[in-house]
This record gives structure tokens, sequence and C-alpha cells, in this order.
């Protein structure tokens, strides 16, 4: 099953993807959460009654994708963890060797950007890169959880855009500054469903493009510390909840190890492509100038 977030009038909404159309859950089964955590913490028996609900969906539940204005599959993440130096061709590029343990940072949600809306360039730097992503939406609280049952805790995933201030990002030993300026992590368009894809989304072509060019090709069983495993690890660490956001890593190609270095600017657009799961595009523009008070 594939659902998307949007906006109307200012207020959440959450709706089945189904081809050119979304039905809205609130009108077609109002007993439902009306959010995408939601919906995951209350399990799969849920997620069978929103898949039935939009089979039998009225007509004034339905309405085209065409026009709709996303927001976040999820924005209120307890945790958001992002791994890096996940594809040994990325890690090489950046002069790192293949890391024993994966490389962990946070995010918060006041970073997301929805996918059509605009990535932020902050007035504070011009060095922002862009980084294909998978993400992958943790469905059920684990903690110490084997490798063997890890998948089993994955609801689904989408794309995202770890777009870094690669200044920032190295101010400091830790990364998290560079990863946290508002409206820089692209995540969208929709969530698909575990079901609808190989075994820990694995196999998928991952690509980047700016301005329609390609600028990063891999596939997803190319990370270092694949789905199963970075789920195994984490919880040897920390409980795992329903709609944290595990972000995946990036491949080679990325904007400031290229010669000379290759940073998004305003009027530029982005796309983050992942096979079988859809296409995250953002704008680029200019942080506005701070409002002035009249007071």
């Amino acid at each position: 099953m594939r659902l998307v977030a949007f906006d109307e009038s200012g207020t959440a909404k959450l709706g089945v993807l189904q081809g050119e159309s979304v039905i809205e859950l609130a009108r077609a089964a109002p007993e439902l959460p009306r959010d995408l955590k939601g919906l995951i913490r209350s399990g799969e028996s849920a997620f069978a009654a929103a898949q039935e609900a939009a089979r039998r969906a009225p007509a004034d539940a339905r309405r085209p994708l065409a026009g709709l204005r996303f927001r976040p599959p999820i924005e209120n993440a307890g945790k958001i963890i992002c791994l890096g130096l996940n594809y040994v061709d990325h890690a090489a590029e950046g002069g790192h060797a293949k890391p024993d343990y994966p490389s962990l940072f946070m995010r918060c949600n006041t970073s997301l950007a929805a996918h059509g809306e605009a990535i932020l360039r902050p007035r504070a730097s011009t060095k922002l890169d862009y980084e294909a992503e998978l993400v992958a939406v943790v469905g059920r609280a684990g903690r110490h959880v084997p490798v063997a049952q890890a998948l089993g805790h994955i609801a689904g995933y989408s794309c995202f855009n770890d777009a870094s201030l690669r200044d920032y990002q190295r101010k400091t030993s830790q990364w998290t500054i560079g990863k946290n300026f508002d409206r820089t992590g692209g995540f969208g368009p929709c969530f698909v469903s575990a079901d609808e894809l190989p075994p820990g989304a694995a196999g998928l072509a991952i690509e980047s493009r700016l301005n329609g060019r390609v600028m990063q090709k891999a596939n997803t069983s190319d990370m270092l510390f694949p789905v199963a495993e970075t789920v195994a690890l984490l919880s040897e660490c920390l409980t795992l909840e329903p709609g944290d956001l595990l972000v995946m890593g990036t491949p080679a190609g990325v904007g400031y190890a290229r010669n000379p270095p290759v940073w998004m600017k305003d009027g530029d657009t982005i796309e983050i492509a992942i096979e079988s799961i859809g296409v995250l595009s953002n704008p680029i523009k200019d942080e506005p100038p701070p409002q002035r008070s009249n007071r």
C-alpha cells in the first residue's frame, strides 16, 4: 500500500494512493488514525482496514493527485537516525576507509521538507549539498532485535534527501549542525509498505538528479550496513519505536567531492529517485530575510 500525507487548508490529511488519485482516509474510514504514525502504531489490522476502506471509498473521498500539496509522510517522528558513509564508494570519495561501525547522527523534525516544498539554502552558507537516501520507517517497537527478525520491525520505506551544509558539518567532529538547518531534509513523496518491496528494500536503483543531470547512481544493495543489520545494531543501544525514521546513507557523487564542487543554489531542482518507491522533487530557494518588526 502507498500512503501520502497532504495539506488541506492548513490541516494535515492522510490518503491512500491509487494511480493518479488519492483516497482521503478521514472520509473513507473516519474511525482510523488521521496520520501515518498513528496508523503504524495501530498495527497491521489498521493497514488492512485502510486498504479495504480505499477499495470501497465513496466518490467524495477521492481527489486527484495532481495539484496536491504534500506534507512529509511523518512530521512527528520520535527519532530520525541517519547513517553516514554507508556506501563504500561514498566513503572512498571522502577519503574514509570502510567503517567497522556505522557513522550515526540525528536529524530533527524542523529540518524536514515535503515533496514539492522548497529546500532552503540558508543565509549562513552557500555550500548546500544533495544526498540521495532510502529511509526505513519503524513499524514495531524493539530492543535487542536479532538480525533475522529485524525486518519485521520495519513498516515501509520512502525517499530522503539528506541535504547538508558542508562547511557547518565540518565545524565540529559531530556532523549534527550541518544536517539540521531548517527545511533541508527532503522527505517523500509517499510511504510504501514493506510488503510491496523486496526484503530490506534491497536491489533497488537509487539516484539523484540536479536540474535533470544524474549526479549519483547506485543500488540499495551496495549499502555496507543494510536495513536489517542497522535495526539490530541500533536496538543494541536504544528502543526503536513506531514512526522512527532510519535514513540509510548516500552513494558516491555528492557535490563536495566533485572538481570543482557542485553546490545547490536558488532556482535549482533536485530529485531523488528510488526504484519502485518514487521520485522526491524539491526546488531550491534562498532563505528569505527575517521579518522586521514595525514596533
